[in-house]
């Protein structure tokens, strides 16, 4: 199939055009248009959907509030309501769109095509399982830190920070920063690069025949393909376009180490789902490249960045200020495991590497709260990242 030129939004301002040589079908040249925004059209409506996923993305700010306003108002979490959250069974949300619109975050836990269906990069069935308990279980803590005790090394409970009460397990996580920093990896990031934007998962059955051929899902104005597309972009800009990854992404490019990531995250989306309209594969699969390798800088430089910050305020009120800052550290280390480094269908990071930085941070009798050696583990921790992802740790240190 032929196509000359592809407009695919009404009013498109300081738009793109490409050209490319070749595609999956035949060798003729393919010209047509990137939207200067994700706004795709056929038959004059939209033909994005991410509601799922934005669904998803407010189902974990929504649990993530309520252990926040547990901690700030001094009552018990409910470690029912969070466990209904998370899996959206007996009406949780405060929302009936929330409550009704039949998805969950724990049905996509750990649960990507690439990884946990064909086990490519080392995942499996049995890690699925212990994912999901594992964030089951940092609902479990955030309900002992919060029957009263205050937090001291060995002891869950809360501690205030300034105008602000957390609640912290016993070895000094925050058991709210390691759910939503986790599933922010297990759930979002995992959906994105192994899942929605796997070539398995695009390409599978005759989803690239009826691409190619436009054949549409029935009532819809997308075919699978596309709307495989739009879903990981909605993983990373579902919602109001700023929570999660899209909020850090905009934090990492504050810095003028990294200031082209959220550009070249943006044309990447943009690109691979004009090229899929195009039926242009080959430069669907080159932006599939771009955005796991730029997504995967995020969490890398956030966790160097909060493992920094952390260390420096170890001295401060015994180190309890530190935790915080650490624990977000510790959910985007649990991120690096479900990156998929550009052809190898591989972590950054494996899941052995990522299991041993975990440990190494809450190693000891009292995890974080034994501060005169956890300053040295930080810095291993922060070159070990760095290193592996091509930057320094005076680069992520600077990040705000």
């Amino acid at each position: 199939m032929k196509y000359s030129k592809l407009i695919f939004a009404s009013a498109i301002v300081a738009s793109l055009s490409i050209t490319s040589c070749s595609n999956d079908n035949d060798d003729t040249t393919v010209n047509y248009t990137i939207p200067a925004t994700y706004t795709f059209e056929r038959n004059s409506v939209t033909s994005v959907d991410y509601s799922g996923q934005s669904s998803r993305l407010l189902m974990l700010e929504e649990m993530g509030n309520y252990i926040k306003t547990a901690a700030t108002a001094g009552t018990i979490v409910d470690n029912a309501v969070l466990s209904n959250m998370y899996s959206n069974t007996n009406n949780p949300f405060s929302t009936t769109e929330l409550n009704t619109s039949g998805k969950q975050l724990k049905n996509k836990t750990a649960a990507s095509k690439d990884y946990f269906e064909l086990f490519l990069g080392g995942g499996s069935t049995v890690e699925k399982t212990n994912v999901q308990a594992f964030f089951e279980t940092q609902l479990t803590l955030a309900n002992q830190a919060s029957l009263g005790t205050v937090a001291s090394a060995g002891v869950a409970g809360s501690y205030l920070d300034g105008s602000s009460s957390r609640l912290f397990a016993a070895n000094g996580l925050e058991p709210q920063q390691v759910l939503l920093k986790g599933m922010m990896g297990a759930g979002f990031m995992d959906q994105v690069v192994n899942n929605y934007l796997s070539k398995n998962k695009l390409d599978e059955a005759s989803n690239k025949i009826n691409n190619t051929n436009k054949v549409l899902e029935e009532d819809k104005e997308y075919t699978t393909m596309e709307h495989a597309w739009d879903e990981a972009y909605g993983y990373i800009y579902g919602a109001d376009g700023t929570k999660y990854w899209s909020s850090y992404i905009s934090q990492v490019n504050a810095d003028s180490d990294f200031n082209t990531l959220k550009t070249d995250i943006d044309l990447a989306f943009r690109t691979g789902r004009a090229a899929i309209v195009a039926n242009d594969y080959t430069t669907r699969d080159a932006q599939i490249d771009i955005i796991k390798a730029k997504l995967a800088l995020v969490p890398a430089v956030r966790a160097v960045y909060y493992l920094q910050d952390g260390k420096g305020k170890l001295t401060t009120d015994g180190g309890a200020k530190a935790f915080h800052a650490l624990s977000e550290a510790y959910g985007f280390i649990i991120s690096l495991r479900y990156t998929n480094k550009p052809g190898t269908n591989n972590p950054y990071l494996s899941k052995t590497e990522v299991d041993a930085m975990l440990a190494s941070m809450v190693s000891g009798t009292n995890g974080l709260w034994d501060i005169d050696t956890l300053g040295a583990k930080l810095d291993t921790l922060s070159t070990q990242i760095a290193t592996t992802f091509g930057f320094t740790v005076e680069q992520a240190a600077t990040v705000n």
